[in-house]
């Protein structure tokens, strides 16, 4: 246990001796276990503290180093509780994550109760289950969102006593029983604010790329993925003719793919593997006029945001859920994405896909879908916050709206008295 975790921890939990009186304002959050729930979550915090709320701001998360220092980076408190995932098969490991999922339920009361919060925020993953079931205990309001078209299961548990459920698709109403709908509420997917300040200048310097070339930037995710990266090795001689590539091929996969880049001159000018991508991937976004990767909740929603059209190769099979097929079907409805899976995946079609976002009319068209879907309608801001002095026409970024939804509920409790 590192030092600032068992200052901050002991802090809180040592806290039972003071005043309820003085108790700071606290709106906690809870979710871990990938980045998809925790990245989302960071962007709402963002747009709390831009809002002004100078209240107290806690997470309770895994014991990952990983969860932990992304959350820490950020400067926001984090607590740490046992965690145990829900499986659907038969598996000797779920009695022994039974137990870890009890050990997080009591030690996410016990922080609970000290932080004692008007509100938890929960953005999924298995560990969120503990703190939720912990919150409705104490009477603390649970606000859950969910990134992916259908639900998980650390959701659909949660979601059985939150207040609201948030959804990024209109469609994951379906798949819930008709009388939780009422607590539904179509917010997107919160994105990074900071991912709007890319600069193209600064990212096409940084990655020795002329401005008069289209770049194509091929997200293959932190760990990489093998599929989307053979795809990009054997394609890169015909699309290095017509754009430039940024690939982020994971570090796992990193020297395999510079191993294997064609011995071509036209490929080492356009071409650019890079094994992690940090703050720098706003400028190479903004560089960017073409996404192609996965079709996790992440990547749809950042580059829907941004008003990047997509390639989209979703992850399907033995072992998946299937969450990621739907998003891209979803995207790809909307006009905002082509999809590749399957036998139309190949280099041929990779290319032709590339290509028709290259016609003006059919890349304007598939802009204008992006940010369709990712900005909350008017007539939905004014429903649930009011005017609150905001533009009636005004498109509302998903990380924005949720924030406010959370400072609106916070003044709801503060006037209740609880």
């Amino acid at each position: 246990m590192s030092e600032s975790k068992t200052t901050a921890e002991k802090n809180v939990l040592d806290n039972t001796s003071k005043d309820m009186s003085v108790a700071r304002p606290c709106i906690a959050f809870t979710g871990g276990g990938t980045g998809g729930h925790i990245y989302p979550g960071l962007a709402v915090i963002e747009e709390l503290r831009h809002l002004g709320f100078e209240g107290r701001i806690a997470w309770i998360g895994s014991e990952k180093d990983l969860d932990r220092s992304i959350v820490a980076e950020q400067g926001v408190e984090y607590f740490a509780i046992p965690s145990g995932k829900f499986r659907r098969e038969l598996s000797l490991r779920n009695l022994t994550d039974l137990w870890r999922i009890v050990a997080g339920y009591v030690k996410a009361k016990s922080i609970l109760k000290n932080l004692r919060p008007s509100l938890l925020f929960s953005k999924g993953g298995y560990v969120s289950v503990p703190p939720c079931r912990a919150s409705t205990s104490l009477g603390i309001p649970v606000i859950t969102h969910e990134s992916d078209t259908s639900p998980g299961l650390a959701t659909r548990l949660n979601s059985k006593r939150a207040s609201l459920i948030l959804t990024s698709w209109e469609a994951t109403a379906d798949y819930f029983p008709e009388p939780m709908r009422a607590k539904i509420v179509r917010t997107g997917n919160p994105v990074r604010p900071a991912l709007f300040l890319g600069d193209r200048t600064r990212g096409l310097d940084m990655l020795g790329f002329s401005a008069e070339k289209p770049v194509l930037f091929v997200l293959g995710g932190s760990q990489g993925a093998k599929e989307v990266n053979d795809l990009v090795l054997a394609s890169l001689p015909f699309l290095c003719t017509f754009v430039q590539i940024v690939h982020q091929t994971g570090k796992a996969n990193f020297d395999e793919v510079v191993s294997k880049i064609p011995d071509d001159p036209v490929v080492r000018a356009s071409y650019r593997p890079l094994s992690y991508i940090g703050p720098e991937i706003a400028d190479i976004y903004a560089a960017s006029s073409i996404i192609a990767g996965r079709a996790g909740a992440g990547t749809v929603w950042e580059a829907a945001s941004l008003g990047k059209p997509m390639i989209l190769i979703p992850l399907s099979g033995p072992g998946t859920r299937g969450d990621q097929v739907e998003n891209a079907a979803l995207a790809a409805r909307a006009g905002a994405a082509a999809v590749l899976e399957g036998a139309q995946l190949s280099p041929a079609t990779f290319a032709d896909a590339v290509k028709k976002y290259l016609h003006r009319e059919t890349y304007d068209s598939a802009v204008r879908a992006c940010y369709s879907i990712a900005g909350i309608p008017a007539q939905t801001v004014r429903a649930l916050l009011g005017d609150r002095d905001l533009s009636s026409e005004k498109q509302m970024p998903s990380a924005e709206f949720i924030a406010r939804l959370l400072l609106a509920r916070f003044e709801q409790q503060a006037k209740e008295g609880t």
